[in-house]
């Protein structure tokens, strides 16, 4: 999260919510950029920022 503060100051916002079973997803709206359930790890370095500029354009 402090990655994303850092990069995209405060045009942007992030929340953690508590989730269960080491769910970690990640979503730009409504659309999700990243699930660890689905990819069977966490993100690499700027993974996520790189899923978050594509979907900013």
């Amino acid at each position: 999260m402090a990655e994303i503060q850092r990069l995209y100051g405060d045009s942007m916002s992030c929340t953690l919510e508590k989730g269960d079973r080491g769910v970690f997803d990640v979503l730009v709206g409504d659309d999700l950029v990243f699930s660890k359930h689905q990819r069977g790890r966490f993100p690499s370095n700027h993974e996520i920022t790189d899923a978050i500029d594509a979907r900013r354009g």
